[in-house]
């Protein structure tokens, strides 16, 4: 091999070492607009009361839901007794959205209907022009259009056959937004940033990487805010500063947790789960954690695991599964083991059974 071959293999070589060294560091790097969100920037509740038409006699059996019936055809200036309407081709519904924020007037949301009666289906019906209210009693969207759906509820013969919801149904676009909810973003000294999940840590290095940018201008307020002064430049225009704001990315800081979900017996945790020196014998399996005499970690039988570190008395909970996982020990096993190791206080993590 002649040296410039040499050379070359040790450039490529150096540089691969090098992005193996980056590549992960930054893999666990997250921009501050997934950890966080601008005070005010937030999506807004609204509800509304409505009425469906055009059903396939799936409608309301209920008498006392048509007095809504009753309301609408005597806002079209046609009056009826509520008494004497019995129609099966209408239903009482729930209409409910979520205001995005920054939303401006005739920009279309989501909506979702759901029966409120005794309707079999809402299939094939029409939904009349509903306004959705906001907290405050006033009207922010006004929802109408027909709905679809995949699901199916038919009788016959004794039984029923149900596909899906159908007395549920989600709306694209099926309001449009008619008042937009104030928030003043321009023409201030400093913003907020609300943290997803409050995290002392997190706090603190989002306003480190602030500061690293524009200095002496972030400071964690408490584990939930971080409060930036806005440069003089950008008071008039803020919307370039928070845009460049969001792009910047932070280390967040998790807190170690498993997760175990019983029914599927799937177990989920965290990188920072530790397990400290314990004994259990669970079955016919027997786990010690502990420093092995001969190494890192060691299998000894199919029945007894040795996990450890002859440097640390701790042990990763991952290492502790994938070796339960190669003796042949179920998902109910494991379950009970991590439960234990809980109980007993050897598991360093929160533990929540879904």
């Amino acid at each position: 091999m002649t040296k410039r071959a040499t050379d070359r293999t040790a450039i490529v070589t150096a540089v691969v070492l090098l992005l193996l060294l980056v590549i992960p560091q930054r893999a666990w790097c997250v921009r501050i607009k997934e950890l966080s969100h601008v005070e005010g920037a937030r999506e807004n509740m609204l509800t509304g009361y409505g009425i469906v038409v055009g059903l396939d006699d799936t409608g309301d059996d209920t008498k006392s839901y048509y007095q809504s019936i009753a309301n609408m055809l005597e806002h079209f200036g046609i009056r009826v007794p509520a008494d004497q309407i019995d129609v099966g081709n209408v239903a009482a519904v729930m209409v409910t959205a979520k205001l995005p924020p920054f939303a401006k007037p005739g920009m279309e949301i989501d909506i979702d209907v759901a029966s409120v009666g005794d309707a079999d289906s809402l299939a094939g019906g029409t939904l009349i022009m509903t306004p959705l209210l906001g907290p405050d009693g006033k009207v922010y969207a006004v929802a109408q259009g027909p709905l679809t759906m995949g699901g199916f509820n038919t009788r016959g013969g004794g039984g029923k056959t149900q596909k899906n919801h159908p007395t549920a149904v989600h709306v694209p676009n099926g309001a449009i937004v008619e008042r937009a909810v104030p928030i003043t973003f321009s023409q201030k000294d400093s913003i907020r940033l609300f943290l997803n999940s409050p995290d002392f840590a997190t706090a603190s290095r989002i306003a480190n990487a602030v500061n690293l940018v524009w200095p002496n201008s972030a400071k964690a307020t408490d584990p939930a805010t971080v409060e930036v002064l806005v440069p003089p430049k950008y008071r008039n225009n803020p919307v370039p500063f928070v845009a460049q704001l969001q792009e910047l990315e932070v280390a967040p800081d998790i807190r170690a947790k498993v997760v175990l979900d019983e029914r599927t017996g799937t177990v989920v945790m965290g990188g920072e789960v530790k397990i400290l020196p314990v004994a259990i014998s669970h079955g016919n399996l027997s786990i010690s954690v502990a420093p092995p005499k001969g190494g890192r970690q060691a299998i000894g039988s199919q029945k007894t695991v040795f996990l450890g570190d002859e440097k640390s008395s701790e042990s990763n909970l991952e290492v502790l599964v994938n070796a339960l996982n190669r003796i042949g020990a179920t998902p109910r096993d494991i379950i009970a083991i991590l439960r234990a190791l809980k109980a007993t206080g050897a598991l360093k993590a929160d533990l929540e059974v879904i």
